[in-house]
């Protein structure tokens, strides 16, 4: 209803009932009210700040997304030591020479695969060439931590598994829309607790922006070549997806999972023909059901890239996260909303410790995995990956 329409009912009916029954009734009873009830208002407490229990020797080895500087600052948080790195491309490599001076430039890769001393590689390399370099790093001695999709084809992620088997070595994803989110995080502990009983169903709403205005997000400046071409970067469903499923997988606690259909589009972008700005798909786990939309249709109005929305439905209430933004609402992001059997809350998460970092260099040095299940991490690149090469290509005529 407009406001125009609300002003002329109020008015209306106002006027009928002033002499009469009309009169003595609330706002509420005639479909006039805020639909306000009363909202629990409360700040998500920080984590006691504790020094990091472990170190490690980490480095970089290829940086073609801006990813990378988050997936190093997690790893720095959890006490690890950059060391070196390696970049094909002279513009990335000098910008990233002058974030992490500390860090030696190799020339290169091998440099860093040959070094007995770098127990962790890191990632943001071409999409497709993330599994091939982490079955290298793997084969000589490392741990691996890709930028997601770690993985773009079948092929590929059986190599990965099987490399997995043989070398006993850790291939991490950064799926950083759960675990570097702190709304996320919040969210996960609130499952864990019970606080919405079992986790029926997650919706993910996952809009991009495909030029940005600044920051590590990766699309501050024209993106690249590969951004347009879908053997290169997987496809909508396989790349940003893949944080979606991750958070399918991850808050319904499935263990199986299939996806039931998919469908991808390129609606506005056909200068680029190998290139999709719509998909999504329906998932159905053994613990719980999923849903996912993707686009690259993001407005510059909207003052950031993207109005990530995770909507999960338990049997004992639900929580809305709106992480980036409350579009004409509170200001900032990570907003967390819960509604139980006995109130509703508004959680603000801005506080949140986050908690991967100092976990992934702890399994790192205990061989455990703690930060990130090894097998829901390639579980959910194996769910889209098939999502997207099953997909129905929908063409949406003017």
């Amino acid at each position: 209803m407009s406001k125009l329409n609300l002003v002329d009912r109020r008015s209306l009916l106002k006027a009928i009932g002033s002499a009469g029954a009309f009169s003595m009734l609330p706002e509420a009873a005639l479909g006039l009210g805020s639909g306000e009830g009363s909202v629990v208002h409360e700040v998500a407490q920080a984590s006691p700040e504790t020094a990091p229990k472990h170190s490690i020797r980490f480095s970089v080895c290829g940086i073609s997304h801006d990813h990378i500087y988050g997936m190093v600052g997690a790893i720095k948080r959890g006490g690890g030591t950059l060391v070196s790195f390696y970049a094909a491309e002279p513009d990335r490599r000098a910008a990233f020479a002058k974030r992490f001076p500390e860090a030696k430039m190799v020339a290169t890769e091998d440099e860093i695969l040959n070094d007995p001393s770098t127990q962790l590689v890191l990632t943001s390399t071409i999409p497709v060439d993330r599994a091939p370099l982490g079955i290298r790093v793997m084969k000589r001695g490392k741990d691996f931590l890709s930028d997601k999709p770690g993985i773009t084809t079948l092929p590929q992620l059986a190599e990965v598994r099987k490399t997995i088997a043989e070398t006993k070595r850790i291939y991490g994803i950064m799926y950083s829309e759960r675990l570097e989110v702190k709304a996320a995080v919040k969210a996960g502990d609130l499952v864990k607790a019970g606080a919405i009983g079992k986790v029926i169903q997650t919706i993910n709403i996952a809009p991009h922006q495909i030029i940005q205005h600044g920051g590590d997000a990766g699309g501050g400046t024209a993106r690249p070549w590969w951004f347009w071409d879908d053997s290169k970067y997987g496809g909508i469903l396989c790349d940003i997806g893949s944080h979606q499923v991750d958070q399918f997988l991850y808050y319904t606690g499935s263990r199986t999972a299939e996806v039931v259909a998919s469908q991808i589009a390129n609606v506005e972008h056909k200068d680029h023909p190998k290139f999709q700005d719509f998909g999504d798909m329906m998932l159905r786990g053994d613990r719980g059901l999923g849903y996912v939309r993707l686009d690259w249709f993001t407005p510059n109005g909207l003052g950031t890239w993207g109005d990530g929305r995770l909507f999960m439905l338990g049997t004992e209430g639900y929580i809305e996260l709106r992480k980036y933004i409350d579009i004409a609402g509170r200001k900032g992001g990570n907003h967390l909303f819960i509604v139980d059997k006995k109130q509703t809350r508004y959680i603000d998460c801005n506080n949140v410790t986050l908690p991967f970092g100092p976990q992934f260099v702890s399994d790192i040095v205990n061989r455990t995995h703690t930060g990130q299940d090894q097998e829901q991490c390639l579980l959910a690149a194996e769910l889209v990956i098939k999502a997207q090469k099953n997909a129905k290509v929908v063409d949406l005529r003017a």
